[in-house]
């Protein structure tokens, strides 16, 4: 089993399903009490968010790099950025590494593929929903993303800061964000991603008007299969 390097703690609610999702996964796979080979290092939120708001992303991507390049002397075999809104920084953070970063839109772009879906809503902080560096790629893709109106936007872009990260799930909120995937879905939306890491802490994929994509299941996921691929290719040879 490869280790799997956790880029964590933005936010350490969602850092905390992730690290329960690979357990989880590897158990599954391989039974017993099996639990995977995991590196965690968990950031301060407060800074990486200081660094958002003041538009310094460039600070923000030396930051995670090094912190990507200390998993990787620590032995990580692979590393996650375990949210989707600094995968704004992806690109620099790997090209601080020599071994693989697994990138959530990319992974959630293979799972949307896979699933049929053409033209996903996307549920996300502003920085992902606005920024170009999520649509573009998801583009790479063959896939069109939609976001919110504006007002959605600032609405889940709010319960995302001010109540999920703060380990606050409220009904109300839940219910402002169901009416939003019923709009899109009004408007031509196929699909949904939860595009947040937090955004599996309210919402339930698999009860949403339309079909719901986990970016957080699916890069738990993803990480499992690549630190168990060298044990599954010698059991099939």
């Amino acid at each position: 089993m490869k280790t799997i390097g956790l880029i964590g703690g933005m936010s350490f609610e969602s850092s905390a399903v992730y690290y329960r999702q690979v357990n989880e996964a590897v158990r599954n796979r391989l039974g017993g009490l099996s639990s995977a080979e995991v590196l965690m290092h968990s950031v301060n939120f407060e800074e990486i968010v200081t660094l958002q708001k003041a538009g310094r992303w460039d600070l923000a991507a030396k930051r995670l790099g090094d912190v990507a390049s200390g998993l990787e002397k620590a032995g990580a075999a692979c590393v996650l950025i375990c949210t989707n809104t600094m995968h704004m920084v992806a690109d620099e953070v790997e090209a601080r590494l020599n071994v693989p970063l697994i990138n959530i839109i990319d992974e959630t772009a293979h799972a949307l593929k896979a699933g049929g879906a053409k033209r996903p809503l996307l549920l996300a902080t502003r920085y992902t929903m606005e920024q170009p560096f999520y649509a573009e790629r998801m583009k790479r893709h063959g896939l069109e993303i939609m976001v919110p109106d504006a007002e959605g936007r600032t609405a889940t872009h709010n319960i995302i800061f001010d109540e999920l990260c703060a380990g606050q799930v409220l009904d109300a909120s839940r219910q402002r964000l169901v009416a939003i995937i019923e709009k899109a879905k009004a408007q031509g939306a196929d699909s949904v991603i939860l595009g947040c890491t937090e955004i599996c802490l309210i919402l339930d994929p698999a009860a949403l008007p339309l079909t719901g994509y986990d970016s957080t299941t699916i890069h738990a996921e993803a990480a499992v299969s690549f630190a168990l691929k060298a044990s599954s290719d010698m059991r099939a040879a």
